[in-house]
């Protein structure tokens, strides 16, 4: 299993790049988004394990970067997720010539949300199925818009301190030290804001948009969820509804709730007999949908 690395987009001076785990010819593709809540994060955060268990499973296996807020916005760093797409449909599947109409969406967490986002795009850029780890299908819900009780447990971090640890540019690698940025946004209350350039109040028909749940289509693709139950940063109930309003919608849906673990619960308990369970539920969802 080899990987090539290459850059999809170049935004200015930022080079955004992609990792690639050929699988063969008119081999099925799977897009995976990190996640890092749009502010942190890079496209290394796909364990090789997992990229393993869906390589053997048939997959060409494509992890990306996309930039990062607060200097880049949603609608850029939505842009980016688009290009992406397109790039597999178009450059990379004549370079390396696997399916790309066979081509589905994951995602952890913010990448969960990114993934179940493109799914209200237009025809073109719609993936075949889509797999969101503890996603999120509503960012306009109380659990972003008011100061997290979890993450205010802990010391309170300044918007001086929250400065210091993001670059002063463009990236769309960023490493772990950028969490601190997030923690002061889930302390106030300001992620939502921080990370769109938008007011949830004036800017809310701008970014009813961006929100999955508000427009779920009778063509969005067939969508499998995961969570644990015991999510400390993105409530389980952000899958439930999610899963609800899919089925409500007439979309073939499926969520698997996995009992007592918490956020990335597929990398901290990957050899758990229940998380092994949910993953070869999910290989079994990817090769139904291709």
């Amino acid at each position: 299993m080899k990987k090539e690395t290459v850059m999809y987009k170049q935004a200015k001076d930022c080079m955004i790049k992609a990792d690639i785990y050929y699988r063969g010819k008119h081999s099925p593709v799977l897009m995976y988004i990190h996640g890092g809540a749009l502010m942190f994060g890079s496209r290394s955060w796909l364990p090789l394990n997992q990229v393993e268990l869906y390589y053997q499973a048939g997959f060409t296996v494509v992890s990306i970067d996309y930039r990062l807020a607060p200097y880049t916005k949603l609608h850029d760093i939505v842009q980016d997720i688009r290009d992406a797409v397109q790039w597999i449909k178009t450059d990379a599947m004549q370079r390396f010539e696997f399916d790309a109409d066979k081509l589905i969406l994951m995602g952890g967490s913010a990448g969960g949300y990114l993934s179940l986002l493109m799914g209200t795009m237009e025809l073109n850029l719609k993936p075949r199925a889509i797999v969101s780890f503890y996603g999120y299908g509503d960012i306009l819900g109380d659990w972003v818009m008011q100061p997290s009780e979890h993450y205010c447990t802990r010391p309170l971090v300044s918007r001086e301190q929250a400065l210091q640890a993001i670059d002063q540019k463009i990236v769309s690698e960023g490493e772990w030290e950028r969490f601190n940025f997030y923690l002061y946004c889930r302390q106030q209350g300001t992620w939502l804001t921080e990370m769109s350039g938008l007011d949830p109040i004036r800017d809310r028909s701008l970014l009813e948009m961006y929100n999955p749940i508000h427009n779920i289509q009778d063509n969005y693709p067939p969508t499998l969820l995961l969570h644990g139950d015991q999510d400390t940063d993105v409530p389980y109930e952000q899958s439930a509804l999610m899963y609800e309003q899919l089925l409500k919608s007439g979309i073939s849906a499926r969520l698997i709730t996995v009992s007592g673990v918490d956020h990335v619960f597929d990398q901290q308990h990957f050899t758990a007999p229940k998380v092994q369970e949910a993953f070869r539920q999910t290989v079994d969802f990817l090769k139904t949908h291709v």
